[in-house]
């Protein structure tokens, strides 16, 4: 089980040193010992947040889901801006519909992560970049149209994979992401005439109707539950016959799945009810997976639409 760093101090080195002795009991696969150090080290620090999530990871992998639930509410109590995801947490443990992923926990989260984020998704056979591009060639060629765009415009962007990708087939590229670590990042590829650090559904408020001929996102509408507000918000950046672009995860249940990897699913019917619900026009949807995980392909779907005329 990944556990979440200790990105924070909490004031007390001996406090400090007992969590960081319990992650590794915890990673060793010892969770009884590390809850048991965890609540001796939470009762000199009561408030510290990073070590009542810890508590809920080792009380979970030792089969106490009540005790679990219990620190993650204990977690999120003390750090109302959820910048652990505990919230999400929770909702998986007590069976509650999952909240939306706080802004505060993706940004902590990538933040975090940004240094070493390309390695990460090179070991897991990451494949979101070509599969884009290919399904995008492909619909240009099914509606007689160039496989070139005026605006382009990339959500939840990350270190700018997607970009690099396609900026040799778009004239105006901005790219969005809640990271101002990945923006960074993004920045010295040196392929984006705009980049903001911020959320992807406000970046498309501010943005003026008909303005963009293409919106793509790739492996980022994975941290989205509801659908609904991004795919509204692209049909109305989108000019009439402009393109959008984005991979998912898919479950065989039905609508939204919080995955134990803190990640949405979506199946293929919400997909489609959601582009019809924006008056998207579905060109493409094809099953295909970006990544791996523990060495097996993650299910997904490559999805082309396009606002109609």
């Amino acid at each position: 089980m990944a556990t979440v760093p200790l990105f924070l101090s909490s004031g007390d080195p001996s406090v400090d040193r007992r969590i960081e002795w319990a992650r590794a009991l915890l990673e060793e696969g010892n969770p009884g010992d590390a809850a048991e150090l965890l609540v001796e080290a939470l009762r000199r620090e009561n408030g510290y947040a990073p070590g009542w999530f810890l508590l809920g990871e080792a009380r979970e992998a030792a089969g106490d889901a009540a005790g679990a639930a219990d620190a993650f509410a204990r977690a999120l109590e003390h750090d109302p801006q959820d910048r652990l995801g505990a919230g999400l947490r929770l909702a998986r443990l007590t069976g509650g519909t999952a909240p939306d992923m706080s802004p505060a926990y993706v940004r902590t989260l990538f933040d975090q992560y940004a240094d070493r984020f390309d390695e990460a998704l090179a070991r897991l056979g990451y494949r979101g970049p070509e599969l884009i591009e290919a399904a995008l060639e492909a619909a240009c060629a099914a509606l007689a149209q160039p496989f070139a765009f005026a605006c382009g415009l990339d959500l939840g962007c990350g270190t700018g994979l997607v970009g690099a990708r396609l900026v040799a087939r778009i004239g105006f590229m901005s790219g969005v992401d809640l990271s101002p670590n990945m923006v960074m990042r993004a920045r010295r590829r040196g392929c984006y005439d705009e980049l903001v650090a911020g959320d992807m559904v406000d970046f498309l408020r501010a943005r003026p109707s008909g303005e963009a001929d293409l919106i793509f996102a790739g492996d980022a509408f994975c941290y989205l539950g509801d659908l609904g507000p991004i795919l509204a918000e692209a049909h109305r950046v989108l000019e009439p016959g402009g393109l959008l672009a984005f991979t998912v995860e898919t479950h065989d249940g039905e609508g939204i799945l919080l995955r134990e990897t803190m990640r949405y699913a979506h199946t293929a019917d919400y997909v489609r009810a959601g582009l019809a619900g924006a008056g998207l026009e579905r060109v493409s949807l094809r099953a295909e997976s970006t990544r791996n995980e523990k060495e097996k392909p993650v299910p997904g779907l490559v999805v082309i639409a396009r606002r109609t005329a």
